[in-house]
């Protein structure tokens, strides 16, 4: 039955459409073409980082932004076909994508991962969820911790106002933005004391959203924190 299933419908890239040799995978162009982060990166968000080193390493932007967690990994840069895949999920409902990418991010996590730790993901306003029916990060991070066999809260974390949307504002303005706006939903506080968080998101830029809830994730004494993205707003070093 399978083989015939391939025959009728043979697995396509993710990206382009064309014709590859298993599913969920993207054809050898794109591939080359996805800027994927390898080797050394950024201790702290995942920007890539030139040279080789056995130390944990820090960006220019983590030197000079105060980061409210311990570690953090990203999977790919938000330009070309990353920034394409990002947006296909975020906005092309393209939910065909997320086990696929759940994949990239378990792999890129295996740094980050702590005995008992919680995974939970950054939440949407319920109205914005309304308007777009999903959030695309908790998709993801229910499949990550799946991948991984740890426990997922995509609830644990709440907006607790409906903020503009980011797009357009500077860094100061965003984290102005999303301080305080971001809670523990109050029944799920006790799941995460004194435990590791992993927080995953589609796309880090600023990272005012991820500092809004790393901090609240402190206010229900957490223990370790980690942030893992799907891409990172960088520029290719």
């Amino acid at each position: 039955m399978q083989s015939a299933l391939r025959l009728i419908f043979p697995p396509r890239c993710l990206n382009c459409g064309g014709l590859v040799e298993s599913d969920a995978g993207l054809c050898g162009h794109c591939w080359r073409d996805t800027p994927f982060v390898a080797g050394l990166c950024c201790d702290l968000c995942g920007t890539p980082l030139p040279g080789d080193s056995d130390k944990a390493e820090v960006c220019d932007d983590c030197l000079s932004i105060a980061r409210p967690w311990d570690h953090g990994r990203a999977v790919m840069l938000y330009r070309d076909n990353g920034r394409k895949l990002v947006l296909a999920l975020k906005h092309g409902d393209r939910q065909d994508l997320v086990a696929p990418m759940a994949r990239w991010l378990a792999q890129a996590a295996r740094p980050l991962l702590r005995a008992d730790m919680i995974v939970t993901c950054v939440p949407l306003h319920w109205r914005r969820l309304a308007k777009r029916r999903y959030n695309q990060s908790a998709l993801l991070a229910q499949r990550v911790a799946a991948e991984l066999g740890f426990r997922c809260c995509p609830d644990l974390l709440v907006r607790t106002k409906a903020t503009p949307p980011l797009d357009g504002k500077g860094q100061a303005e965003r984290f102005e933005t999303l301080a305080g706006n971001i809670a523990v939903h109050p029944k799920r506080a006790p799941l995460i004391r004194d435990r590791p968080v992993l927080i995953i998101d589609d796309v880090m830029t600023s990272g005012a959203t991820l500092a809004a809830c790393a901090a609240a994730c402190h206010s229900a004494q957490s223990s370790e924190l980690c942030i893992l993205t799907l891409a990172r707003v960088a520029k290719d070093t």
